[in-house]
């Protein structure tokens, strides 16, 4: 399955590394919740650290927001395990091990030569049906603070014009 728009979001249980121990993270588990999902392409990289901190130092306003963040890539939860104890300090939400490619490939993420994830964000209501993804090259990292405000605006049920943040008008109902 192919994660699309409107339509539930590829289920997956996979090993994580979280709150400083090897798990297991299964979306289903997450029904009630939304989910911020997240790819980056490898851990140890330039770009993947600042996106995977970034998303950790708002994970408090993801909370607010009835939010689950969960990260994903290719590596190990050994690699997630030595990256999270070393330089990059502990996380607070799942770095999900997509070793065998299976979750990137069905999120449409998977750069099947290379091997690794492109930067892939996947917003899935409460439901678990997808309601937004982007999906960035390789370079370039994501701004958390545009997650938030998509995830608000999604929250709110209305029509959000472009640039739309809490407390702005709208344009009516959904």
């Amino acid at each position: 399955m192919v994660a699309q728009i409107g339509k539930p979001a590829p289920e997956f249980t996979a090993a994580a590394y979280h709150e400083g121990k090897i798990t297991e993270v299964s979306l289903k588990n997450y029904r009630g919740k939304w989910v911020v999902l997240f790819f980056w392409p490898l851990d140890f990289t330039f770009v993947c650290p600042t996106e995977i901190q970034g998303f950790n130092d708002k994970k408090a306003e993801f909370d607010k927001l009835n939010a689950q963040i969960i990260g994903a890539s290719v590596d190990s939860v050994h690699s997630h395990k030595a990256w999270s104890e070393g330089a990059l300090g502990q996380m607070n939400y799942p770095m999900v091990s997509d070793i065998n490619h299976r979750i990137s490939r069905d999120y449409g993420v998977l750069l099947e030569d290379k091997g690794i994830s492109l930067r892939g964000l996947f917003l899935i209501d409460p439901d678990g049906n997808l309601r937004s993804y982007l999906v960035n090259d390789l370079a370039v990292g994501r701004n958390v603070d545009e997650v938030i405000r998509l995830l608000q605006a999604f929250q709110s049920g209305e029509l959000c014009p472009v640039g739309w943040k809490p407390g702005a008008q709208t344009l009516g109902k959904a």
